[in-house]
């Protein structure tokens, strides 16, 4: 069951992707992206996953992390598909606001978002430096008054 909630959670998050990357400008997808409801899904799945997957042992190693105790931690199945299901739902809602505000901004934001998808971290990166420098470049640069 654990291996049929992974997939699922994997297929789950992938049409969100598509409607944000493919069509941007689709109505319904900033309907779709809007809504906390596929997060809030997601986020159930966690929590089910985190209760089935954490035991007392886990938990007191979760509670003063080091690296090695955080090692043999994902070594449980159960316990990488709750840090994969917390990548998944983290990852979306990071592509959730690198694409509302490239809407609202009128910012370019497909190789953010590819980035997000594959890399997390890296597309909400590569979307501050795009917003940056096109902030930039659209902010009319003050003009001298001759003296």
């Amino acid at each position: 069951m654990l291996s049929q909630l992974f997939d699922g959670a994997n297929l789950f998050v992938l049409p969100f992707w598509a409607l944000i990357i493919v069509l941007p400008k689709w109505e319904i997808t900033r309907k779709v992206i809007s809504s906390p409801l596929p997060f809030m899904a997601l986020a159930g799945l966690y929590f089910y996953l985190l209760v089935v997957a954490v035991n007392p042992e886990s938990a007191q190693a979760l509670a003063n992390p080091k690296l090695a105790d955080i090692a043999r931690f994902f070594a449980d199945e159960g316990a990488a598909a709750v840090g994969w299901v917390h990548f998944l739902v983290m990852d979306l809602f990071v592509g959730r606001y690198i694409y509302l505000e490239g809407q609202d901004k009128g910012i370019i934001t497909t190789h953010s978002l590819i980035l997000g998808l594959f890399f997390g971290p890296l597309g909400l990166l590569s979307h501050l430096v795009t917003s940056a420098i096109v902030t930039r470049l659209k902010t009319p640069t003050p003009t001298s008054e001759p003296g």
